[in-house]
């Protein structure tokens, strides 16, 4: 059971809106795919997961990609809502990732929210030490704060909000509705 911080939320963005800018970054990633021989699509759980789903289904119906696989990444963080703030930023490698050879392959790492950049960095210096030939990377939302020498090739939206602001992506099968919010924690 997820904890839900208390607070005035405000929806940004609803899934009407959403799905156009998961089409744009579509689009975006089709021109860095395109003619690669092996590519796979890495979703960081919990919500790059499914982000990662989504990606992957538009790139082979809308850009006929097919020889795209799917991969998710256990991160745990959550740099964006402190609440939930890890010490450290663990990933978690199945029995399955232990075996794995990417040489060859063009990695996107689907992320929901580029805060600090913690989680994105831990992903791309994991799949570097798996020999990937690219890594690219894509989020939802970016909120412009990176910390991290990490860069965003593909950012669906950037918003500029508060430190201590919280963004809410909800992303089925998460949440009932994709949508993105702003939270802004009641501060005792």
């Amino acid at each position: 059971m997820d904890f839900a911080p208390s607070g005035e939320r405000t929806c940004l963005y609803q899934t009407v809106q959403l799905d156009a800018v998961l089409d744009n970054m579509a689009w975006q990633a089709a021109g860095f795919l395109t003619a690669k021989e092996r590519i796979m699509i890495v979703g960081i759980l919990r919500r790059g997961a499914p982000l990662a789903e989504m990606l992957h289904k538009k790139l082979m119906s809308q850009f006929d990609l097919a020889n795209i696989s799917l991969m998710n990444l256990q991160i745990k963080r959550y740099a964006d809502d402190l609440t939930l703030l890890h010490p450290e930023t663990k990933l978690t490698e199945s029995p399955m990732q232990a075996s794995l050879d990417l040489r060859d392959t063009t990695i996107l790492v689907v992320d929901d929210v580029m805060f600090h950049g913690h989680s994105m960095l831990r992903a791309v210096e994991y799949l570097a030490r798996k020999q990937a030939a690219e890594i690219r990377t894509a989020v939802l939302v970016d909120r412009g704060a990176n910390k991290l020498p990490v860069r965003v090739d593909i950012a669906g939206v950037r918003l500029d909000v508060a430190p201590p602001d919280i963004i809410e992506c909800n992303v089925p099968p998460y949440e009932t509705e994709f949508k993105i919010d702003l939270l802004k924690p009641i501060i005792n």
